[in-house]
C-alpha cells in the first residue's frame, strides 16, 4: 500500500510516519512536494504520487492569526480537505474539539451540533464537510489538546516559562483533555489498520473522537506539567489561576472541549489513556541525555 502522508512538520504528522510504516510504503509530502495553500496543484500530485491511502493532518493551527488570515485558514483546512477527497483515495482527515462552541456542561459527541466560535474552528468544520460530501471512503478524527516533545505547544511553552519567568498565570476555567501527539498517531495508525480490513470501509466511514480521558483546565495541566519540572535544584515558577476575562485573545475558545471517545472504542476497539498517564509517558520519554 502507497501511503500519502501530508504534514509532517507538524506534531502529529511526525509521530505518524513511524506508526504507518508498518502499513506500507509511507511518502512523506512536506510542504515542498505538497503546498495545501495551493489547492489547484493538489489534484497533479496526488495523481503523480497514485496513493492507495490519504493521512493528512496537515492543517493551519494559529488560532488567534486566523481572524486576521482567513483566506489562507479555509484554503488549507477547508479547500485542501475537500480536493484531497476529490481524488476518489480513501481518506484520513483530522480535526478539532474547535469545531464546538463549549457551551455542553459534559463531553461532546459526534451526534451534536457543531458551532464553532472563530475562524479556525469554522475552517476546519468546513473540511470536515467537504470530505464528508466528497462521497469516498474516509475517516475523521477529531482530536484536542495536542502537545509533543517537538514543535510549538503548550507543554514545551510552559517547561520554557517556568525557566525564566517567577509567576505564570494561566487559565481554569476552559476544560480538555491533553493530548499527546505521539499516542494520537499510534492510535490513529491502529484505527486505520482495522478500517482498512473492513470488507466495506464506507460503512464505518464518519467522524470518530480521539484524545485522552479525563478533564483538567489549562492550569490544571500546567501545574502537572510543572509537578514534573527537572529537578529539586531547577528554577520552577509559580503557578497562578485566571479566569478566560483576563486573558483576551482574538480568537474566543471554547469553554469545553472534552472529547466523548466511546464511538471510536465501539466501533475499532482503540481507547486512549487518562491524559494524566499520557503526560508522565511523554515526559519519561525526555529525560535528559548522558553526555558521558
Amino acid at each position: 500500500m502507497r501511503i500519502l502522508l501530508t504534514g509532517v512538520g507538524g506534531q502529529v504528522g511526525w509521530e505518524l510516519q513511524r506508526t504507518l510504516a508498518p502499513l506500507g510504503d509511507v511518502i512523506a509530502a512536506g510542504r515542498s512536494l505538497l503546498d495545501l495553500a495551493d489547492t489547484a496543484s493538489i489534484r497533479r500530485t496526488v495523481a503523480a504520487i497514485a496513493p492507495d491511502l490519504i493521512v493528512n493532518p496537515a492543517a493551519y493551527t494559529a488560532v488567534d492569526k486566523a481572524e486576521s488570515e482567513p483566506g489562507l485558514a479555509y484554503a488549507v483546512n477547508a479547500d485542501a480537505p475537500g480536493e484531497l477527497a476529490a481524488c476518489g483515495v480513501p481518506l484520513v482527515q483530522f480535526s478539532t474539539d474547535y469545531v464546538f462552541d463549549g457551551r455542553k456542561p459534559v463531553a461532546y459527541t459526534e451526534a451534536d451540533v457543531p458551532n464553532p466560535l472563530g475562524v479556525y474552528g469554522a475552517s476546519k468544520l468546513a473540511g470536515e464537510q467537504a470530505v464528508q460530501r466528497s462521497g469516498t471512503p474516509h475517516l475523521i478524527l477529531r482530536t484536542s489538546w495536542v502537545y509533543g516533545l517537538r514543535g510549538r505547544n503548550f507543554l514545551l511553552t510552559m517547561q520554557r516559562l517556568a525557566r525564566e519567568r517567577d509567576i505564570l498565570t494561566v487559565v481554569d476555567d476552559q476544560f480538555g483533555a491533553p493530548t499527546w501527539s505521539r499516542l494520537i498517531a499510534e492510535a490513529s495508525a491502529l484505527t486505520i489498520a482495522r478500517w482498512l480490513d473492513r470488507p466495506d470501509r464506507a460503512a464505518t466511514s464518519g467522524i470518530y473522537h480521539l484524545s485522552c480521558r479525563g478533564r483538567t483546565s489549562w492550569h490544571g495541566f500546567a501545574a502537572a506539567i510543572l509537578a514534573q519540572q527537572g529537578g529539586p535544584d531547577e528554577k520552577c515558577a509559580r503557578l497562578t489561576a485566571i479566569p478566560t476575562s483576563d486573558y483576551p485573545t482574538p480568537a474566543v475558545r471554547p469553554l469545553n472541549s472534552q472529547l466523548d471517545c466511546g464511538k471510536l472504542a465501539a466501533t475499532f476497539g482503540v481507547r486512549l489513556p487518562a491524559w494524566e498517564s499520557a503526560l508522565a509517558l511523554c515526559l519519561e520519554r525526555n529525560l535528559p541525555q548522558s553526555t558521558t
